[in-house]
């Protein structure tokens, strides 16, 4: 295997477990080391649990894989790490023309959603989520179908270096999960959440959860819903892009992860739009800008509690996401539905279609009129004030057909 040792079949590995308190929520550090036949040298590694029967368990995984001769480090890679050192053997007898596409969904889809799992942790059911977060994000058919397909590639390779029993991204029925989901964004107000309430809940929940109490994870859930703006535009905002004297934001750029890493590209469309800021988020981001550093308008509105940027797997990760929104009833909402959320409230709140267009950023109007309401009421009222027009432009003089 490429960037791979393998040890010979049978070597020993010695373990141990070491509970501390200062590790948090997970204070079982367990680590194996073995001697590399060929250097005499003593690697290690290491992982942290929730309990001590995990840690166990890892261990004597360890140690099967050892005996059938692979690596601890191999055994432990994360699906990113281990794709990266085996993408070639994974991509062996395609032609260029499918594996410029497979590579394409690898760094855009596969890695985004999955890579920072360990490939010995990955499960139907975290392929399920990420294929659903794929079609939710507007990917087409045919980029799921090679993004699903170079997934199968590598872990068919995990399977073959005995790193895995069997490959979890054989993901049946997605077709029909395709158009399910699609119905759905057919109605994007569906997604939305019900009110400021629910929003603010959810955020403390969020925070609340996450290892650190990070605020900065709240917020930018708030800032999200409040401007209708991706996870990926929140995380390019700059501290120059907020005027506030006008309490807007010139949403001109979004962070996405590339293929050395997260990286600024241009927004969707590549056309920058004004986005207002309603009052509720204004002191939210008067402090962010004050912690940033108000005289440094390079310097990002919204970092992770160690400085990074910020991305909607980070995000999903370090919240807990999947598990708090279940607990809340809202199991299908994802980190995009903040954004349904805020054109949702916008277009209820009265917002011409025109000028929701613009803050969305939709090239096409009808994509934006999916977010209108309008009920019978309205229709009648419309109805209503066309009659008030007409009759005040022609006075009197106005009959009404068959009087």
């Amino acid at each position: 295997m490429a960037n791979q040792v393998n040890l010979p079949v049978g070597v020993r590995l010695s373990s141990d477990i070491e509970e501390r308190s200062d590790y948090g929520r997970r204070p079982f550090k367990a680590r194996v080391r073995w001697v590399d036949p060929a250097t005499k040298k003593r690697p290690s590694v290491s992982q942290p649990f929730d309990t001590r029967e995990a840690a166990e368990a890892w261990i004597e995984q360890l140690k099967l894989k050892a005996r059938q001769g692979v690596d601890p480090k191999t055994a432990t890679m994360t699906l990113a790490e281990y794709g990266t050192a085996n993408m070639e053997l994974a991509m062996r007898g395609l032609e260029k023309k499918t594996t410029d596409p497979y590579g394409a969904g690898w760094r855009l889809r596969v890695v985004p959603a999955l890579g920072h799992l360990p490939v010995s942790m990955l499960t139907n059911g975290a392929v399920d989520r990420a294929v659903v977060g794929w079609i939710g994000d507007g990917a087409k058919k045919s980029t799921v179908k090679n993004s699903l397909a170079v997934l199968v590639r590598v872990l068919e390779q995990a399977v073959r270096d005995n790193i895995i029993d069997r490959n979890p991204a054989h993901v049946r029925g997605w077709q029909r999960l395709y158009a399910q989901v699609q119905d759905e964004l057919d109605d994007p107000r569906s997604l939305a959440l019900p009110d400021w309430s629910a929003l603010t809940t959810l955020a403390n929940a969020l925070v609340a959860r996450s290892a650190d109490n990070y605020q900065g994870w709240g917020d930018v859930v708030i800032f999200a819903a409040c401007t209708a703006a991706r996870i990926g535009e929140v995380s390019g905002c700059r501290v120059g892009d907020i005027d506030t004297t006008t309490w807007t934001w010139r949403l001109r750029r979004q962070t996405t992860p590339g293929p050395g890493g997260m990286e600024d590209k241009g927004t969707k469309g590549n056309r920058a739009r004004p986005v207002p800021l309603i009052e509720e988020v204004r002191q939210l981001v008067a402090g962010r800008i004050a912690a940033a550093g108000a005289d440094k308008p390079d310097a990002r509105l919204f970092l992770g509690p160690r400085g990074g940027r910020i991305a909607t797997g980070v995000l999903r990760d370090a919240t807990h996401w999947d598990e708090v929104v279940t607990s809340f009833g809202y199991e299908h909402l994802r980190r995009h539905d903040l954004r349904h959320t805020g054109l949702t409230w916008m277009a209820d709140a009265g917002v011409p279609l025109h000028v929701l267009q613009k803050i969305a950023g939709h090239a096409d109007s009808r994509t934006t009129e999916k977010y209108l309401h309008p009920d019978n009421a309205e229709i009648t009222g419309a109805g209503d004030k066309l009659s008030k027009h007409l009759r005040s432009r022609s006075g009197p003089a106005l009959r009404v057909v068959g009087e």
